[in-house]
């Protein structure tokens, strides 16, 4: 079974980049500091594995949210969407 994961979270300067980089490799990076994405369980415990090896826990904050599927989550859109800004190269 498939989990929609929402991951937004808030880190130290020095540990954004790893954050984002470990969060880009199974989920989409939809704006600064949130991910989404459809993930396994397997998979998803193994993000969680790679996130807490490089968090924190005295100074940093990463919230998860779990829905058991995209159908259930409506997902509206105003302004730019990051997705298309990273397709079309400018960031």
């Amino acid at each position: 079974m498939r989990n929609y994961i929402l991951i937004v979270y808030d880190v130290k300067e020095k540990r954004v980049n790893k954050i984002l980089k470990i969060c880009r490799q199974f989920l989409d990076w939809v704006q600064n500091s949130v991910h989404v994405g459809e993930l396994t369980k397997a998979v998803f415990e193994k993000l969680k594995v790679k996130l807490t090896k490089v968090t924190n826990k005295e100074e940093d904050s990463i919230r998860i949210s779990k829905i058991r599927t995209g159908k259930m989550l409506r997902l509206e859109i105003l302004g730019i969407h990051k997705k298309q800004v990273l397709d079309n190269g400018i960031i």
